[in-house]
């Protein structure tokens, strides 16, 4: 029975702030596809979850019916800032998303990837030498925050500690916290968009934001601004750790798939993409229903809110042979880790990116790695999920860095 395994009937009585569902993430996500397509909460005021993957592509598509734009988060704490354009519909979404896709198109983020690659080398020279290190606090939650910074908005990386507490404890700290917690990010970034309006333009992401948007032939507000910096800044810093630990943690614990990579480095694109179907950083987004409909046999009335559960429909049978296997060398991946339709990830090119760089530079200076013994990673899980401890162990000494 469910409330045995998990202290609750996740079909009827589901809570996505569970500490349970944190501890039982895959068994959670797999019971849900096999046994209830769709799920419910009684938590406030009450929502539910879409758990295949044909039903969460049909609802990630049909904005019309399943919208953004009262935003992403069920019972939404008071005060917690709207997050542009994500939590947003066309007309909105698609004046911003037309600005902003220039800077994120494959053409462009490739430009990034020398700095990507020192600041890897940079992060593993720290602990190259030492034959250990807990690869969030040293690596991983450091990695994309500078490839963010450097590359895309400017932001001081020594800022970036402050940015990224604030923001893991705006997503899980406790949920009466959770504006105050995310309003700390928003207002520093808003007074850093208001210092580069007033600076001379340089012709970069930033200046884009700081200069705005028309809807309908009006600009928008410099609070829409704001918010769009501080979505951009969420969606970099704090999704490509899940993906790029939980990747680490396969590696450390399957020595035969490490050393295909190490040997065979031109598996790694394909070993990413499967790294992030299986460690999907986005659990699920919320909508909220603007017209009867029903999907996945169950009838949604207007005003429902609904999650789109992008974990569990990447581990959907009908979708993907063997799903909850692990497999770096699958042919055909079929996830939702980056969402669908018009709302998916506007990062995804940077994502892929930085873990391909990762993965290559890591395995090449440092190609033995393994589990500290008796060490076990530790979790947090929401409507994201992330990795906040691992540790690992490898023969030290001086490595070549980067020929920089």
């Amino acid at each position: 029975m469910e409330t045995d395994r998990f202290g609750r009937d996740i079909e009827t009585d589901f809570d996505i702030d569970d500490p349970a569902f944190n501890e039982h993430f895959y068994d959670v996500l797999d019971t849900m596809v096999a046994r209830c397509p769709v799920a419910h909460s009684k938590v406030g005021k009450g929502y539910s979850l879409l758990n295949r993957y044909e039903d969460v592509r049909r609802a990630g598509q049909d904005w019309r019916t399943f919208s953004s734009a009262k935003g992403f988060q069920p019972n939404r704490p008071e005060g917690m800032p709207y997050l542009y354009p994500e939590e947003s519909d066309p007309p909105r979404h698609t004046d911003w998303r037309r600005a902003l896709n220039p800077f994120f198109a494959p053409n462009a983020v490739k430009e990034f990837e020398g700095q990507i690659r020192a600041d890897a080398n940079d992060l593993i020279d720290a602990f190259a030498d030492r034959g250990t290190c807990e690869f969030i606090h040293e690596f991983a939650a450091q990695l994309p925050g500078r490839a963010f910074f450097k590359n895309l908005i400017g932001v001081p990386v020594d800022d970036l500690a402050m940015l990224v507490e604030a923001m893991d404890a705006g997503t899980y700290g406790p949920v009466e916290e959770r504006a105050a917690s995310f309003g700390r990010a928003t207002s520093y970034l808003g007074d850093f968009l208001a210092r580069r309006r007033d600076e001379p333009p340089r012709g970069d992401l930033v200046d884009l934001i700081a200069a705005g948007v028309e809807h309908d032939g009006e600009p928008c507000s410099w609070e829409e601004r704001v918010s769009v910096i501080t979505d951009l800044t969420f969606g970099g810093i704090a999704t490509t750790t899940f993906v790029m630990a939980g990747a680490l943690l396969h590696l450390a614990t399957h020595p035969k798939d490490r050393e295909t990579l190490v040997h065979e480095p031109s598996r790694i694109p394909n070993a990413v993409e499967e790294f992030v179907r299986y460690y999907p950083p986005v659990v699920a987004l919320g909508r909220t229903v603007t017209k009867d409909v029903e999907i996945a046999g169950h009838r949604f009335e207007e005003g429902d809110f609904v999650l789109l559960n992008y974990a569990a429909a990447s581990r959907d049978p009908d979708a993907l042979d063997r799903p909850a296997e692990l497999d770096i060398n699958r042919e055909s991946i079929l996830h939702t880790a980056f969402g669908v339709g018009p709302h998916r990830c506007i990062g995804s090119n940077l994502a892929r990116l930085e873990l391909r760089v990762v993965l290559e530079e890591f395995l090449r200076r440092i190609p033995d790695f393994a589990l500290q013994e008796g060490a076990t990673p530790e979790y947090e899980t929401g409507i994201l999920r992330t990795m906040t401890s691992l540790q690992l162990v490898f023969p030290g000494g001086r490595t070549e860095g980067d020929a920089r």
